[in-house]
């Protein structure tokens, strides 16, 4: 089986070399490249292809935020993950926002990162602990309520955002129901935008707040 590959993007060089030696030794990846300048991260995306991206999000002369962003708009579909210091509540929203598979923490447990990480492989979007209570934070700032927006969606919607919930992949979602991944692709679509959502993390957040488990049709 092939190991996933990953790029680390942080300016600090030892912080970039712990992590990739944690990342390898625990979490049955291969680390294909490293870097500190935000600028040679297209070069070498070309180059190795990578499984996932992990960006800091303060950098000299870069902000992770915007990088991504970038990467994102050039047609870059890789998951990008936001590794960081910083547990401001505005970061988060950027980053989330901005598209983001997940928000990260340097003063988490290595173990922890290495499950996070894992679990962004197979398609989850992953969020520090520490940031949970700021993400429903800014949940309860965004939505309207909760009931009008659930009846937005249909039988189909309401059963893939309660899959959404369990942290399941788009793949994993379609094995299940049956259908095919561009469907549920496109689902996943529809409900962001009906609920005023911007990613699968603030849906999954939305799903468990309000109770939905696969088989229900998220009336409450």
């Amino acid at each position: 089986m092939t190991q996933p590959r990953i790029i680390l993007v942080d300016d600090h060089t030892l912080f970039r070399k712990g992590l990739a030696e944690l990342l390898e030794r625990d979490g049955d990846v291969r680390v294909v490249a490293m870097t500190g300048d935000p600028s040679g991260v297209v070069p070498l995306l070309k180059e190795h292809t990578p499984d996932i991206l992990i960006l800091d999000l303060n950098m000299p002369g870069e902000d992770g935020i915007n990088l991504m962003q970038q990467l994102k708009a050039d047609g870059y579909s890789l998951p990008i993950l936001i590794l960081t210091v910083s547990e401001a509540e505005e970061d988060l929203a950027r980053a989330l926002r901005g598209g983001a598979n997940g928000y990260l923490l340097k003063s988490m447990e290595p173990d922890e990162v290495v499950e996070a990480v894992q679990r962004a492989m197979k398609g989850e979007t992953v969020v520090a602990p520490a940031m949970t209570a700021k993400l429903v934070s800014l949940l309860d700032n965004k939505t309207s309520p909760a009931d009008s927006l659930l009846e937005s969606l249909t039988q189909r919607e309401r059963e893939i955002l309660s899959h959404l919930a369990k942290g399941e992949s788009n793949k994993a979602i379609a094995r299940q129901l049956d259908i095919s991944y561009d469907t549920v692709k496109l689902h996943v679509r529809h409900i962001l935008a009906k609920l005023n959502l911007s990613s699968r993390v603030e849906a999954a957040v939305f799903a468990v707040e309000h109770k939905l488990s696969p088989g229900l049709d998220g009336r409450r």
